[in-house]
């Protein structure tokens, strides 16, 4: 078994085709198709994701996130692992870490392929640092199946994720639609760690949705998604801006902010939006503390990724880049929100094998 890094305080679990996680049927689901593929910009249709009901056979597929920190990736595992099992393939999980370890994620991943691995699907640390190993890769013949975060290379086979961009503008055009004119509002704005690919679409994508209403975001912080560099950016933030009206960013941030908030006295003050979802931003949205947050429901880009690798080895028919519709969760239409789709499970433990 290939060795991982695991999150502190976690072990590791091995699922096995006994070991099934009891779950509904969660096809066919709603997403977006880009055509031409690994271009934001271009035309989209929307389509009911149908896959495969199981694979031929047990075909190895590495699988690699930038870290297993926060419940975002946790929902991701859970996606991944899951539908590995479903679908009967073995999946072997490495994490690097954190966003500063790219050389980590790239070591992690060459291992990987040189222990077998058929596919592999990746959640980039960095927009562009990956492309020499992706080449590399789709050298030997092995399918790249870009999830989540993002890749620039046009050598990969396929993406599975959503547009940060658009996560981000739907964070700032609630902040917008709520302060259209008048007296401006001061947000202090946390996109997440610098460099890569997800973090700067999501920052081009809030600020222009601000624009032109009177949202001032006053400075942006940028900083690993990790909970103790979000908390002491947040503290940072009011220490720099004691008029801030909002506290906008990874939903890390959001949740490191609440209790900020109650423990300084600021939180009728000091409103939080996240632009997406977790656990934590579940809760508070439901109690009131978090106002927003947009889902890009995680699980399903994990479990899609999953599908585009084994379709690709067994040379049925797939989509080259989809992602599931955007929408955005707020205080408001909380109690409509179905978790299932974004969420792992209470409970749920990493998985970092499935065999």
């Amino acid at each position: 078994m290939i060795r991982t890094t695991l999150a502190a305080g976690v072990s590791a679990l091995t699922l096995s085709a006994g070991s099934a996680m009891a779950e509904d049927a969660w096809y066919p689901y709603a997403v977006e198709s880009w055509e031409p593929a690994f271009d934001m910009s271009s035309p989209r249709t929307s389509v009911d994701y149908m896959p495969l009901e199981k694979a031929s056979q047990p075909w190895e597929i590495c699988v690699s996130f930038p870290h297993m920190k926060d419940a975002y990736w946790l929902g991701v595992n859970y996606g991944v692992a899951s539908e590995a099992e479903r679908l009967g393939v073995n999946m072997q999980l490495v994490e690097a870490g954190g966003y500063t370890e790219l050389n980590t994620q790239i070591s992690q991943i060459e291992d990987c392929v040189a222990a077998g691995a058929d596919a592999v699907v990746i959640g980039a640390i960095s927009f562009d640092g990956l492309n020499n190993l992706v080449g590399e890769i789709r050298g030997q013949g092995i399918p790249v199946i870009d999830v989540i975060n993002g890749m620039s290379s046009p050598e990969l086979s396929a993406k599975s994720l959503v547009s940060f961009g658009e996560m981000g503008a739907k964070a700032g055009e609630f902040l917008a639609q709520a302060h259209p004119e008048g007296e401006p509002v001061q947000v202090a704005w946390f996109p997440g760690p610098a460099g890569a690919g997800w973090v700067e679409a999501g920052n081009s994508g809030f600020l222009g949705a601000a624009e032109g209403s009177a949202v001032e975001v006053v400075d942006t912080f940028y900083g690993d998604t990790g909970k103790e560099a979000q908390s002491k950016l947040v503290e940072d933030a009011l220490e720099t801006y004691p008029d801030l009206a909002y506290i906008a960013g990874t939903a890390v941030t959001a949740e490191a902010a609440v209790p900020i908030l109650r423990a300084r006295g600021l939180t009728d003050q000091v409103k939080v939006v996240s632009y997406y979802f977790t656990p934590g931003v579940d809760r508070g949205i439901s109690r009131g503390q978090i106002l927003a947050a947009p889902t890009d429901s995680t699980v399903i880009q994990g479990r899609i990724a999953i599908d585009q690798a084994v379709r690709i080895l067994e040379g049925e028919e797939y989509f080259q880049h989809v992602g599931p519709a955007l929408y955005v969760v707020t205080t408001d239409n909380h109690a409509d929100f179905d978790p299932a789709s974004t969420l792992a499970p209470n409970g749920f433990k990493p998985v970092f094998r499935v065999e």
